[in-house]
């Protein structure tokens, strides 16, 4: 049993050394201070935070508007129009 556990501990940081070896982590782009940049906006519609890179931009009556979706940025276009 013990032989086992010990096979099994060993198989497991085997794994890790190899996935580290061969898939390394995403490059994280970071500014000055060491923060991630990338800067959270809220959709006006439905208050929902999406981050401003994903955002789907709208001007609307000359202002630029963040929305998380199309469908949230169609409905407060109608609803601002109206």
């Amino acid at each position: 049993m013990i032989r086992f556990l010990i096979f099994v501990i060993l198989a497991y940081v085997a794994y890790r050394v190899v996935k580290a070896v061969f898939w390394p982590k995403e490059k994280t782009i970071r500014g000055p201070e060491g923060g991630v940049i990338d800067e959270m906006v809220q959709d006006p519609y439905c208050k929902t935070y999406v981050p401003k890179r994903e955002a789907v931009k709208k001007t609307i009556g000359g202002e630029t508007f963040s929305f998380c979706s199309e469908a949230c940025a169609a409905k407060f276009e109608s609803e601002k129009g109206a």
